[in-house]
Formats: C-alpha cells, sequence, structure tokens
C-alpha cells in the first residue's frame, strides 16, 4: 500500500464552529491535506451533515457533534469525545463566534447578547484549550480565529466584538509561553473582510471595509483556511505565539 504523503496524514483535528463559512473552508481544507476531522455545529444539521458527506466521500474520517460553544462543559466535553473517538488529538482551531455589535452609549443594549458573545467568543475558547492542552502529546497544534478588527476597529459599534477578539489574541500570546515547553504550539489567524453569511461582500458594511483593504475587495474562506493549513501544517513548527493578519493589506 502506497504511503500517504498529504501534509497532514494521521494527524486528527478538531474544528469548532465547522458547519459554515470560515469553520467550513477549515475543515475541507484540513481533510485535503490528509486529517481526520471532527466539527462542531451549533444549530444547522444539514449543513454539518453535507460537510461530513464531503469528508466521507473523500476517504477521510469525519465527525459532527452538536454543541453550544458558550456552554463550558458541552466544549470540554466535544474535545474529550473527539480524543475518545479517534484516540488522539493533534490540531485544534478555534473557530466558533458571533458577532453582535452595540455603541456604548446605547440606553437599550442588549445584555443578554452581550454575554453570550463573551460566552462563546472567549469562555468557549478557552474551555477548548484547556481542555486540549490535557489531551495533545508533542508536536499539537492550536489555532484561533480572531479579527484585525482587535488592532484596527473599524466602524462605531464594534467594541464588544473586537474586545473579544482582542482577549484571545492576549491568550494565544499566554497560552503559548505556557505550552511551549511542551512543544505545542498555539497562534492566531486575524481575519479581515471576508465573505461569509455573518459579514457578506454585498452587506451593509462592504463598501466600507473593501475600501479599507489595500487589495479593495473581500477575501473568500478558503484565504483563512489555507493559513490555518499552514500553520498546523509540518512547516510551521517553530512558529507559536504569533498573529497572522489574512485582509487585503487593510492592516498595512
Amino acid at each position: 500500500m502506497a504511503q500517504d504523503l498529504s501534509p497532514l496524514a494521521g494527524k486528527v483535528a478538531l474544528v469548532t464552529g465547522g458547519s459554515r463559512g470560515i469553520g467550513a473552508a477549515i475543515v475541507r481544507r484540513l481533510a485535503r491535506d490528509g486529517a481526520d476531522v471532527a466539527f462542531s455545529y451549533a444549530a444547522s444539521r444539514e449543513r454539518a451533515g453535507k460537510i461530513l458527506a464531503g469528508l466521507e466521500a473523500s476517504g477521510r474520517r469525519g465527525l459532527a457533534i452538536r454543541a453550544d460553544q458558550a456552554e463550558a462543559s458541552e466544549v470540554a466535553g466535544l474535545v474529550r469525545q473527539t480524543h475518545e473517538a479517534y484516540g488522539r488529538l493533534d490540531i485544534l482551531v478555534n473557530s466558533a463566534g458571533v458577532f453582535v455589535t452595540g455603541r456604548v452609549d446605547d440606553p437599550d443594549g442588549d445584555r443578554a447578547a452581550f454575554d453570550r458573545q463573551l460566552d462563546i467568543n472567549i469562555k468557549g475558547v478557552t474551555a477548548a484549550v484547556r481542555a486540549a492542552a490535557l489531551l495533545m502529546t508533542s508536536g499539537g497544534r492550536i489555532v484561533s480565529i480572531g479579527t484585525t478588527g482587535a488592532v484596527h476597529v473599524p466602524f462605531a459599534g464594534a467594541a464588544d466584538y473586537v474586545a473579544t477578539k482582542a482577549a484571545v489574541a492576549a491568550y494565544t500570546r499566554g497560552w503559548a509561553r505556557d505550552l511551549g515547553p511542551r512543544n505545542i504550539t498555539v497562534n492566531l489567524v486575524q481575519p479581515g473582510a471576508i465573505n461569509t453569511d455573518m459579514n457578506p461582500e454585498d452587506g451593509p458594511f462592504a463598501e466600507t471595509l473593501k475600501g479599507l483593504a489595500a487589495l479593495g475587495r473581500y477575501g473568500q474562506p478558503d484565504d483563512i483556511a489555507a493559513a490555518v493549513a499552514f500553520l498546523v501544517g509540518p512547516d510551521a513548527g517553530y512558529i507559536t505565539g504569533a498573529t497572522l493578519n489574512v485582509d487585503g493589506g487593510q492592516s498595512a
């Protein structure tokens, strides 16, 4: 039998929020690069089923798990379930997130939505990393998806969202120190304007965001997936605590 020379052959990856948008693109790319991929979804069982069918059709093992990213216990269970199913966990990609806007001076701001955004975008990520860190061995890779808005806030009302992503950026640098002695790398990919359901290239913010990019256009989910594939691949073993902006020059 011929040896599989795919860069991620024999690896097991878990992608949170993998049923749509950037997460789905990451799932497909890691599978294409040879990994068996588990992914979580919150509500869209049909979308998750289609992605799972695609993985299996390509000859890779896949696992779709429903989990509420706002519930730390469910996130930790997701990590453990992946490890139990495959016997190992090599790669964790934190892609699940929500985007809630609101000005700080809005007296009618939705406090429940604010709290849930914190739970998903910060606490859900920390729960996943803490669980994965107990199971990963030397060579493990952790990548989180942030936003360039954490550094260059693009418009009013985005503060709550970008603050959650800025927290993950700080955690990334700290976790790189924590896990470096075990040869586990921790990195961050910060997208700019990417064409997803959450921020479509024909949406209300599109023209403003296009104007901020040096390339003058939106990126696509596959652009982010390619960056993640590099960071979890064999050529990025000496990169940790790093932030990679994939933003068409928005932060230039």
